[in-house]
């Protein structure tokens, strides 16, 4: 991303110091809100995102198989970035979007530590209650109706599944990052249609992969654990372990840090020559 890349409502060039101000600023006012409201915005967060589980399981029980895996990924895909498109668009809480955001004020010194755990703490917590929430529904409904077979949900986590902790916790790591990419180019797009566009992108990687989500997952292997009874409770809990681990390294450090750590060493004195710059131009 360049400093000439975003603007204002008024057409006026932001530079990248203003996109980090901007998102330090949005970090703080959740980090300052009740938490009672944060836990809320939260458990919305959890229960809109296990669409996607719900999509790619719908996917799988009307397609009656793919010809090719390529065709399957891709849409598989597809219909998840819906999901995350209803949070990042809704700016409901999700946790993978904080690892980005709430971090940025620490390194700068405008928060602490302890106030960005207890806001990933009310965060998490509130995103698996709702992701929980959401698998009672579709336990529900889905079969009953026929719109998401159980196997659909099985065939979802054995791709999560099976693999050695370090593979899980390395693939966290690539969705964090995707993740923090969405949250950090959905700040720095110009109006809603570049905000959808970039979203939809990004994160539709993650379910290409499929690479490990902490919470899209667990609905996906929380869906499969109830409807099939093939997946384990130790299982499960290996997977969130090391899928958190990763996630938080992956958009803590590949998004937030660095890009922390490119805009302080930029320089005050050569952002307020590149907006003054910006300012004569326009």
């Amino acid at each position: 991303m360049t400093s000439e890349s975003t603007e204002d409502g008024t057409g006026a060039t932001l530079s990248y110091h203003n996109i980090l101000e901007r998102e330090m600023e949005n970090a703080l006012r959740e980090i300052d809100r009740p938490v009672q409201g944060v836990f809320l915005s939260g458990f919305s967060a959890g229960l809109n995102l296990s669409f996607g589980a719900l999509f790619m399981a719908m996917v799988l029980t009307f397609s009656g198989g793919f010809d090719s895996v390529l065709t399957k990924q891709a849409t598989l895909a597809g219909v998840s970035a819906i999901a995350f498109l209803f949070v990042v668009v809704g700016q409901t809480e999700l946790f993978t979007a904080h690892t980005t955001m709430a971090v940025l004020p620490l390194l700068d010194g405008r928060a602490s530590l302890a106030e960005v755990v207890r806001l990933w703490g009310v965060v998490y917590s509130s995103n698996l209650l709702g992701c929980g929430a959401f698998v009672g529904l579709v336990a529900a409904i889905g079969p009953s109706m026929g719109i998401a077979e159980p196997a659909s949900f099985g065939s979802l986590a054995d791709a999560l599944l099976g693999f050695q902790w370090w593979v899980i916790l390395l693939s966290g790591v690539v969705a964090g990052w995707l993740m923090g990419l969405a949250t950090w180019l959905s700040a720095a797009s110009r109006d809603t249609v570049g905000r959808v566009v970039l979203v939809v992108l990004v994160t539709a990687s993650i379910g290409f992969g499929p690479f490990h989500h902490s919470i899209l997952g667990t609905t996906e292997v929380l869906s499969a654990m109830v409807l099939t009874g093939t997946v384990s409770a130790v299982e499960f809990g290996s997977f969130l372990l090391f899928t958190t681990i990763g996630n938080v390294v992956g958009g803590g450090i590949f998004v937030g840090l660095l890009n922390y750590g490119h805009v302080a060493l930029a320089g005050d004195e050569q952002n307020v020559d590149f907006e003054s710059r910006s300012g004569e131009d326009t």
